[in-house]
């Protein structure tokens, strides 16, 4: 093989291989931007919660979390939601589950996870064992037969 063929030919493998760790890396950042995006709109709805709370002393139903959500920002990226108002009582901690998300990714970098909102307003990512593990500590039997029922 020629010098110049040679070059022409590391130049082209280059290039390939520039191009392969961009795509990767677009694909991963999609998906970090879609997390961030369903994390903001989590906490939007977690902020009128706490302001629905503050007037009205308990959380809203679930109709009136439907009607909101999809006025939040970025509320497409959120996905399904479960809402947990049904079995909250006057005397649930403030760390209770109130909503969650499951959100799955094809990225190398994001694992699969919930995207949590709390009943005191926090939101968070939780990794799919801690979220289960904590959730049936949250759950009544009743409302494990009721999600069954469903599904």
């Amino acid at each position: 093989m020629k010098k110049q063929q040679k070059a022409i030919l590391v130049k082209f493998i280059t290039v390939i291989v520039i191009t392969a760790v961009a795509v990767v890396a677009m694909i991963n950042f999609k998906d970090w931007v879609n997390r961030s995006e369903a994390m903001r709109a989590m906490e939007q709805l977690g902020q009128i919660v706490l302001q629905y709370q503050k007037e009205q002393g308990s959380v809203p139903p679930e109709s009136y979390v439907d009607r909101i959500k999809e006025r939040l920002q970025g509320n497409v990226r959120l996905g399904k939601l479960y809402y947990r108002a049904l079995w909250i009582d006057f005397d649930s901690p403030p760390d209770t589950i109130l909503a969650y998300t499951k959100k799955r990714y094809r990225s190398l970098f994001l694992d699969d996870g919930f995207i949590v909102l709390r009943l005191n307003g926090n939101v968070e990512w939780m990794g799919e064992r801690e979220f289960e593990a904590l959730l049936a500590q949250h759950q009544s039997p009743m409302e494990i037969q009721m999600l069954q029922q469903v599904e």
